[in-house]
């Protein structure tokens, strides 16, 4: 009997699926580096990811614009993390990631929005694209990650507890 492939969001929701997603959000909460680049992930649905975050004149390169650190950050965290949300025992790690920049951005509030593309075993791949308060598309890309000898469990934020 041959079995039928979904893709994750058409399948039907695992148990601990929810507890795996908000374990995820806390976890990007608990990243230090979030302290610099203030934002906020949620997941969306398995292969899903929205992070939401305020570009501001302290991020802008001397043309003032939006420095693409930015772009770079909040479009692979987004790709990352909708990878991510399909694997719940060991972390992923970005191991390529291209980049497009398709318009300047200046101050305001941005969302970036990542999506799992394929791989479910070793290595995925997800994108995500960023949109201004008018809902242009300002940069996108695509990034591969893969499976780490990293458990979930042990990073901080990830537990309730931790």
């Amino acid at each position: 009997m041959r079995g039928i492939v979904t893709r994750p969001d058409a399948a039907p929701a695992m148990a601990g699926e929810a507890a795996h997603f908000r374990a995820l959000e806390r976890l990007y909460a608990a990243a230090p580096v979030n302290l610099r680049f203030p934002s906020a992930l949620e997941i969306t649905g398995a292969g899903r990811s929205r992070i939401t975050f305020a570009t501001s004149p302290d991020y802008f390169h001397a043309a003032g614009a939006t420095h693409g650190t930015l772009y770079f950050k909040m479009l692979d965290d987004a790709a990352f993390y909708a990878a991510n949300s399909l694997v719940s025992d060991r972390f992923l790690l970005t191991t390529g990631f291209n980049l497009h920049f398709t318009k300047p951005l200046k101050a305001g509030r941005v969302i970036a929005e990542g999506s799992w593309v394929s791989g479910r075993r070793r290595v995925f791949v997800a994108e995500a694209h960023l949109r201004d308060e008018e809902g242009d598309e300002i940069g996108r890309g695509t990034g591969t990650f893969m499976r780490s000898h990293i458990p979930l469990s042990g990073l901080p934020g990830y537990s309730e507890s931790a």
